[in-house]
């Protein structure tokens, strides 16, 4: 069977479309990235570096820098409840089984494979604050010292999450 010049383009034209598909506008991957003095929180402008408690940030699609929280309870309320949907390319949070508490530098772990501590008695930057783990012993450890509950990424809800003042009962804001 012979293929006609026309059969031969409509095919190349496929095939370079459906290649074109599977590309995306910017890296799929992103690394998270240090803090600094002054790296500010995206919702409030508090300086990351000043508070203690775990960290956060988020990479949207078409932003090369990422978003940062000077709390894990702002990132899941953004998250969970954005005043605008936009798509998200990367979440990080502090492994605070490595991180010191009162001064957290590195130990970036992904967001979404993380273990989470809420309801202890250690406060962040907002006061009470939801903690994270790369390790769920690391976890279960903190809750059984500082009390709380070990929750992962996807049983987070939002009205674990409310940024109105009373986040987690906190009388502090």
């Amino acid at each position: 069977m012979t293929l006609t010049r026309r059969t031969l383009i409509l095919a190349a034209l496929a095939t370079t479309l459906l290649a074109a598909c599977g590309q995306s506008a910017g890296p799929t991957t992103v690394a998270p990235l240090e803090i600094s003095r002054n790296t500010s929180c995206s919702l409030d402008g508090m300086l990351l570096a000043d508070y203690p408690g775990p960290k956060a940030q988020m990479f949207y699609a078409g932003q090369t820098e990422p978003d940062f929280f000077c709390d894990t309870v702002e990132m899941f309320h953004i998250y969970l409840t954005p005043e605008e949907v936009r798509e998200v390319r990367g979440i990080f949070v502090q492994d605070m089984g490595k991180a010191d508490w009162n001064e957290p530098h590195g130990h970036w772990i992904d967001a979404k494979s993380a273990y989470y501590v809420y309801g202890s008695k250690r406060e962040g930057s907002m006061g009470p604050t939801i903690a994270s783990f790369a390790l769920e012993p690391d976890a279960t450890k903190f809750a059984a010292q500082y009390g709380g509950k070990v929750y992962r990424f996807a049983d987070i809800k939002p009205d674990m999450v409310v940024l109105d003042g009373g986040v987690l009962h906190d009388s502090h804001m």
